[in-house]
C-alpha cells in the first residue's frame, strides 16, 4: 500500500469520488478510487496479515 494520501492529507478522510494517480512500478500511472480501496480492506480484514492491519491501523485505519 502506499501511502501517499495520508502523507500528503494528514489523515484518512478520503472525499467519496477521489481519484488517486499512482505510477506503478512499471512507471505507468493508474488511477485508484481510494475510498472503495479501504472499504475493500475493512471487509477484508480477516484475510490481512498481522503487518498490514498494523500499518493500517498505525495511520488511522477505522475498521468498523
Amino acid at each position: 500500500m502506499d501511502y501517499e494520501f495520508y502523507e500528503r492529507e494528514g489523515h484518512l478522510q478520503v472525499p467519496r469520488k477521489h481519484v488517486e494517480r499512482i505510477v506503478g512500478e512499471d512507471q505507468e500511472e493508474r488511477e485508484h478510487r481510494l475510498r472503495a480501496w479501504f472499504g475493500n480492506q475493512r471487509s477484508r480484514a480477516a484475510t490481512l496479515t498481522p503487518e498490514q492491519m498494523e500499518q493500517l491501523s498505525a495511520i488511522g485505519m477505522r475498521w468498523t
